[in-house]
């Protein structure tokens, strides 16, 4: 297929499309998602579990994102539009999935620009504080979405690029720096070192397992149309299966080592203080900005220099991760509608951060134990995370996985890749197996049990759970709809119209 990329706009070279695809994918999820679930499913065992999930389901799914964007060379609407018209509407829930991301994404990113901001003041005690006053919460969202905004509006090359090319080593050195240094505090870290190394697989279950596929399914920006926007600015040039294993080993390190840097820590903050680590909130964002404060600030004068590095690598991860998502509606925008980039982002960032307003106002109410603003039972946060991530992000990872496996075909979309280059050795035969069957139905199993999770949680009946479940299918419904009526039959453009 024809080429009309990436000299006009495009990644310039192999290694910024690596940086800046790990970057999507290293985010909070990596950094604070990953050790939460770790706690809560076993320790090593999961790691172990989750590491082998990246190497299944979510390499083989990222290949399968990345092709069909380079082999479009548009938007995700254009690339599924160009296998079967009546296909295109995946694109657009691949679209609005990450559009609803940014909105609550922004509010999280703004919690760790203020904890990295206060780290030298002293962030213990102070999260209730900071989440219950809303011009604060709205302020840091604010500055966090712009330093978004302005990497976004530069472009690919000159923006995405050029800023991966600096934050993701930025991240990797201050991490192995944070790692080196809580590995060396003595009391409580090897009995950390035990949890998180040593498996015990009789800590295995079957929601262990889901939860370590649906961990490295999230944590690779599968589902989220990022993949394909960005294979979509990539060349022949550009090695996919390579490229693919990549970013995946660097997002797997990352993840590895945020485990590192947190449960030596944690574990030595309890033997300091006498603790036991099962009284210790490690679930969520209390882990982040409440527990993880309190073990900085055992650590003494030191461990206020230790705070402030390490919400600043939270706040790069943050920021590389939501430029990717920012850029999937940007570039439909761009194309479709054939205006200027900074017109564009400047629309998205300026609708997302109004809906993020209510979103951290919302979280500040939870964080406070106040009963307002719920949606289902849930804080606007908890129920926009939940409506992505456990229902909308499988099914459009699924969808990818069909539309080349068995649309485009096994078979053929190999071939086509193999003769731009790409080899899968002896892998060949597995991996052509792996996108038509297996990884399919891995994610398939991940939505369905996670549909059952939340309508039946704890094998009760939730009416609140069933509500959720129906308002996310109620957009994918919309999304249907609108490209029916909409878009089906008009031209949705293609990196040609945002290069001219």
């Amino acid at each position: 297929m024809e080429n009309t990329n990436t000299k006009k706009g495009g990644f310039a070279s192999g290694i910024g499309f690596v940086l800046a695809a790990a970057g999507s994918a290293i985010g909070l999820g990596n950094l604070w998602a990953f050790p939460y679930k770790t706690a809560e499913n076993g320790g090593a065992a999961f790691v172990f579990l989750y590491v082998l999930c990246v190497l299944f389901i979510g390499a083989v799914t990222m290949i399968c994102e990345i092709f069909l964007g380079r082999r479009a060379q548009a938007n995700p609407v254009t690339a599924y539009k160009k296998i079967n018209k009546n296909l295109g509407w995946i694109g657009l829930i691949a679209i609005a999935v990450p559009t609803i991301i940014v909105c609550y994404y922004s509010v999280l990113g703004g919690y760790t620009v203020k904890f990295a901001a206060n780290s030298f003041w002293g962030n213990t005690g102070n999260l209730s504080a900071f989440a219950g006053s809303e011009w604060q919460v709205i302020l840091f969202t604010l500055i966090f979405v712009v330093l978004a905004l302005v990497v976004v509006m530069a472009g690919v090359k000159d923006g995405i690029e050029k800023a991966s090319k600096v934050l993701m080593p930025a991240l990797f050195v201050l991490l192995v720096a944070v790692v080196i240094f809580v590995l060396c505090l003595g009391e409580g870290v090897k009995e950390g070192l035990l949890y998180y190394l040593v498996p015990d697989f009789s800590e295995i279950t079957f929601s262990s397992v889901l939860a370590a596929m649906g961990q490295a399914f999230y944590s690779l920006s599968l589902g989220m149309g990022a993949m394909i926007v960005y294979g979509s600015y990539t060349d022949k040039k550009i090695n996919i299966v390579k490229s693919t294993g990549m970013i995946c080993v660097f997002d797997t390190m990352v993840a590895l080592l945020a485990g590192l840097a947190i449960f030596p820590a944690v574990f030595h903050f309890s033997a300091m203080e006498g603790i036991d680590t099962s009284s210790l909130n490690l679930n969520g964002i209390m882990l982040m900005f409440e527990t993880l404060p309190k073990v900085f600030e055992s650590i003494g004068a030191i461990g206020k220099i230790i705070e402030f590095f390490f919400f600043a690598m939270v706040v790069i991860a943050a920021v590389s991760s939501v430029i990717s998502i920012m850029e999937v509606a940007s570039q439909f925008v761009i194309q479709k509608f054939k205006i200027s980039r900074k017109i564009a982002t400047a629309i998205i960032a300026g609708v997302t951060f109004c809906v993020s307003i209510p979103v951290g106002i919302s979280l500040g109410y939870l964080m406070n134990g106040v009963d307002k603003m719920t949606i289902f039972g849930l804080d606007w946060l908890s129920f926009l995370d939940t409506v992505t991530n456990t229902v909308l992000m499988p099914v459009c990872a699924l969808l990818s996985c069909v539309a080349v496996g068995w649309f485009i075909g096994s078979k053929k979309s190999i071939e086509e890749m193999k003769a731009e280059g790409n080899s899968f050795g002896k892998l060949e035969g597995f991996v052509r197996v792996m996108m038509k069957f297996i990884a399919p139905a891995l994610i398939a199993l991940i939505e369905i049990f996670g549909l059952i999770d939340l309508i039946f949680p704890g094998g009760t009946f939730s009416l609140n759970g069933l509500g959720i479940v129906l308002v996310s299918y109620a957009v994918l419904g919309v999304m249907v709809a609108l490209y029916s009526f909409f878009l089906r039959n008009k031209d949705t453009g293609d990196n040609s119209d945002e290069n001219a």
